[in-house]
């Protein structure tokens, strides 16, 4: 399963406990680090750009002499370093060659350990491992990262899936099961890939919400890591989904939950239905 790694900077009195693998960068201003968390924490922490490597390990890639990003949260590397999150990223031009390598050699290493994982190594043990969700009345399919020769994350690989997952995709399971992404549906949308890649690499749990024109219908899924470059994602046809509203309370989860503005006052949400 996806592997955390707790890493501890101590500045004067403070301890700051963080996970590495949620590190996305970090920008130094002389000897303050700010800290750019997958969650969206900041963290501003007196500490130098030496000791704070030193801290990281290798996988922080130096775009430029003031900024450290993580190669797990690189998507690609244009005219900026693109991350998985969809932010951008300066780098010093002439680095371009060394990053691009520096990146390759990382997911080179995220391979080797991702053999050395003990993930199923066949369908039917895929199925016996999640054999409890067979019968659920939700989609779920595991997914395994497909990198291309540039050590890209380009497509995924469907390595296991229950009946109402074929019943959703509109796809027999069995052309499904070890299939890819781009070759069961060539136009897919990379928003979906961005967001397993994410689970993948930066350990995230996450919610999408969005039409897919590939089986013309609206989703919901949830996408959370499960093996080394796995991601398990539970699919909703959200046109199936009731909402239970039996007190203000619900209707104040469901507000917080739409993120409207209004939830923070509950006298306000009697419009919500």
């Amino acid at each position: 399963m996806y592997a955390s790694k707790l890493v501890t900077i101590t500045s004067g009195k403070k301890e700051y406990v963080l996970d590495a693998t949620r590190i996305l960068y970090v920008q130094m201003k002389r000897n303050d680090a700010f800290i750019h968390m997958s969650d969206g924490e900041l963290y501003d922490i007196r500490v130098t750009l030496r000791e704070l490597r030193e801290i990281l390990g290798s996988g922080f890639l130096l775009a430029h002499r003031s900024c450290l990003v993580s190669a797990r949260a690189i998507h690609d590397i244009t005219d900026t370093i693109n991350l998985i999150n969809g932010e951008k990223l300066e780098y010093t031009v002439r680095r371009k060659r060394q990053l691009r390598e520096e990146l390759q050699v990382w997911r080179a290493s995220f391979i080797e350990d991702r053999g050395q994982r003990n993930a199923p190594a066949t369908p039917e043990d895929y199925r016996a491992h999640y054999a409890s969700f067979d019968n659920m009345p939700f989609a779920f399919t595991d997914i395994e990262m497909v990198l291309d020769g540039q050590r890209q994350a380009v497509d995924w690989v469907f390595r296991y899936g229950n009946d109402a997952l074929a019943r959703l995709e509109k796809v027999p399971l069995d052309q499904l099961i070890g299939h890819s992404f781009g070759s069961i549906f060539p136009n897919m949308d990379s928003k979906w890939l961005r967001c397993y890649e994410r689970a993948a690499f930066l350990g995230e749990t996450l919610e999408l919400i969005d039409y897919s024109p590939e089986i013309d219908t609206y989703l919901k899924v949830v996408c959370f890591p499960t093996f080394t470059g796995h991601c398990g994602c539970i699919l909703f046809d959200i046109q199936n989904i009731n909402y239970a509203r039996s007190s203000p309370d619900a209707d104040h989860a469901l507000a917080l939950y739409f993120g409207y503005e209004e939830a923070t006052d509950r006298s306000s949400l009697s419009h919500v239905n």
